[in-house]
């Protein structure tokens, strides 16, 4: 792990990158937030976060970010935990219990699954959800289909009241190089814009951008960019 210094320093030419993208699109820093990714990581990752006030995290894998919560006991209440990794079916229910939002749900039932568990709980509060979409098509990656989405929206808002979908996340394809993601964030986009028109709703998140593609991501309206490696180093 590297040391606490050096991840200051990272943080700081991020937040100098994401600066010089927002001058560029002609948008105002304050649009775009940064969630770092601890994937794969100690929990001394989630310690360092927290210490340079950044009080949402995001973690891949449930029962690796369950157990980090449970290592960092002095963070709760004040540190979120969201899931952007893929969420199998059969741990929908360790998910709820650790995370404030998923922003990783790619299947109707898994909603449904979701919105019955959240329900079984109690909970007043609808739960919040962003939908997967894989806009650049990449068959290695997760995410509805575009072509799907408005179908599937249209199903989770009539089925699903225990969640509240804040908006749409996307990976760029793994081949193709900044070109070829920022299609794939433009899609995006578009896509929220067309959902929002047709449902009347609104969809603010739009969750896109990592390491090595945020720029184009915040060109294309990006509101949370998701840094790993450039905050933490390599795994």
């Amino acid at each position: 792990m590297i040391a606490y210094e050096t991840f200051l320093e990272n943080l700081s030419a991020v937040r100098a990158r994401i600066k010089a993208a927002c001058e560029k699109a002609a948008r105002p820093i304050s649009d775009v937030a940064l969630l770092p990714v601890t994937k794969t990581h100690p929990e001394q990752a989630t310690l360092y976060a927290h210490k340079a006030g950044l009080f949402t995290v995001g973690e891949n894998r449930v029962q690796e970010a369950a157990a980090k919560k449970q290592a960092v006991p002095e963070l709760a209440g004040t540190l979120r935990w969201e899931l952007v990794g893929h969420l199998q079916s059969n741990k929908a229910k360790l998910a709820l219990e650790t995370f404030s939002r998923i922003q990783s749900v790619d299947s109707v039932a898994l909603a449904q699954r979701l919105n019955r568990l959240w329900l079984e709980r109690g909970q007043t509060d609808a739960f919040a959800i962003l939908l997967e979409v894989n806009t650049g098509e990449d068959p290695n990656k997760f995410g509805f289909q575009t072509q799907q989405t408005a179908a599937a929206l249209e199903e989770i808002l009539s089925t699903c009241p225990a969640l509240r979908v804040e908006g749409l996340m996307t990976v760029a394809p793994l081949e193709g190089g900044r070109a070829v993601a920022r299609t794939a964030f433009a899609a995006l986009r578009e896509l929220r814009e067309s959902l929002q028109a047709k449902f009347k709703t609104p969809l603010p998140e739009l969750s896109m951008g990592m390491t090595d593609d945020l720029e184009e991501a915040i060109l294309e309206g990006s509101t949370l960019i998701r840094v790993g490696t450039a905050l933490f180093g390599t795994r």
